[in-house]
C-alpha cells in the first residue's frame, strides 16, 4: 500500500499564497501519477491538477490554471501545490491522490490512494 499525507494549509488572505506538500511512504514504486483534489463545504470532490509520473506532464483545472503550480519529487517521493493569487472560492480541504498509472486523470476514482486532507481558507 501506499500512504499520502499532506501538509501546509491554514488562513491566508486572499491574494496571497500558500504551498501545500503531500509525502508518499509505502510501496511508493507503485505510485504513478499524481494529483490533488479539493473539496469545500457542501460540494463534490472536485479536480485542481495532476502530474504524471516522469513530471513532463501537467494539467489543471480552468478554475487554477495560471495561479497554480504542481512539481513532485520522485526521490524523496513528494508532491507540491504552489497557490498564487488565491481567491475566496479557493477554501477548501486540499486532498493529494496517487495511482499506478502513470498518466493522471480528472476522474477521483480513477485514483488508488489518498491523503486525508489539508484545510486550506481564505480570509476575504
Amino acid at each position: 500500500q501506499v500512504q499520502l499525507a499532506e501538509s501546509g494549509g491554514g488562513l491566508v488572505q486572499a491574494g496571497g499564497s500558500m504551498r501545500l506538500s503531500c509525502k508518499a511512504s509505502g510501496r511508493t514504486l507503485r505510485l504513478g501519477a499524481m494529483g490533488w483534489f479539493r473539496q469545500a463545504p457542501g460540494k463534490e470532490r472536485e479536480f485542481v491538477g495532476f502530474i504524471n509520473w516522469s513530471g513532463s506532464r501537467k494539467y489543471y483545472a480552468d478554475s487554477v490554471k495560471g495561479r497554480f503550480t504542481i512539481s513532485r519529487d520522485n526521490v524523496k517521493h513528494s508532491l507540491d501545490l504552489q497557490m498564487n493569487s488565491l481567491k475566496p472560492e479557493d477554501t477548501a480541504v486540499y486532498y493529494c491522490a496517487g495511482r499506478r498509472h502513470v498518466d493522471g486523470s480528472v476522474v477521483p476514482h480513477e485514483y488508488d490512494y489518498w491523503g486525508r486532507g489539508t484545510q486550506v481558507t481564505l480570509a476575504s
